[in-house]
């Protein structure tokens, strides 16, 4: 129950700072307007370093089902534990921008743009299609988790991995990397908790300008994390 309680907790702060940073720049009547996809870019890194730092001692900070289920596939992680971590991710990442909601709670009020709104929750895509989207997201989160197994010492035998607290900042720059090189198409979710649980939040808060959740697109940045996360424990197990 420690790993899963902090697997949520890693994850609330994960969504917490980083739907926060979106939420900053995008609603209206706040002070950061100006910060840019330079600025989400930085703050999602910053995001993961927190959430990373606080739970990879407790859980691994795993912090996302594709990260968790990769480990897994690649033999590194238990199964067993797998259903456990991913309803704590999701959880965490439902809590954290429950959190951004109440900070941001007049800006929420005062916006009018459904997008915007919407924006601050979940991912969309900059040209809709389905497919090549979904190509984007798989290679996004394949990036990400083939590199978390050698940020975690992957290439050791038979043993189990998982992050410690000093690979926090390899694995923030990770991020901040992939945001700024594969970010663009997708907004890159590669998390389906990430993706799947502040879209819950934002179907069932009280937004006042609230439109649809766009649950026509939601699959996608859940299966194209996962189909990348499986491609990379294959790759990784062939070169081990």
């Amino acid at each position: 129950m420690t790993a899963y309680i902090f697997e949520f907790i890693g994850t609330g702060m994960l969504i917490l700072i980083g739907n926060g940073v979106v939420a900053n720049l995008v609603l209206k009547d706040t002070k950061g307007s100006d910060s840019g996809w330079v600025g989400i870019s930085l703050a999602w890194g910053i995001a993961v370093f927190i959430g990373v730092f606080i739970s990879a001692d407790v859980s691994g900070a795993h912090l996302n089902p594709a990260v968790t289920v990769g480990l897994a596939t690649a033999g590194k992680f238990s199964w067993s534990l797998v259903p456990g971590y991913i309803v704590a991710q999701i959880l965490g990442a439902m809590m954290g921008n429950f959190l951004v909601w109440l900070t941001y709670k007049k800006q929420y009020d005062a916006t009018e743009d459904e997008s915007a709104l919407l924006a601050t929750f979940s991912t969309a895509p900059a040209i809709r299609s389905y497919g090549w989207n979904l190509v984007s997201e798989a290679i996004g989160t394949f990036a990400l988790v083939f590199g978390v197994f050698y940020i975690a010492g992957g290439a050791m035998a038979n043993e189990p991995i998982s992050l410690g607290s000093l690979d926090a900042l390899p694995v923030a720059l990770l991020v901040m990397g992939i945001g700024f090189g594969l970010g663009g198409p997708t907004g890159y979710a590669i998390n389906p908790a990430r993706d799947l649980g502040p879209r819950i939040m934002h179907a069932i808060l009280p937004l006042r300008n609230k439109g649809k959740s766009d649950w026509s697109y939601a699959w996608v940045p859940v299966l194209g994390p996962i189909l990348g996360a499986l491609l990379a424990a294959l790759v990784f197990i062939v070169l081990n």
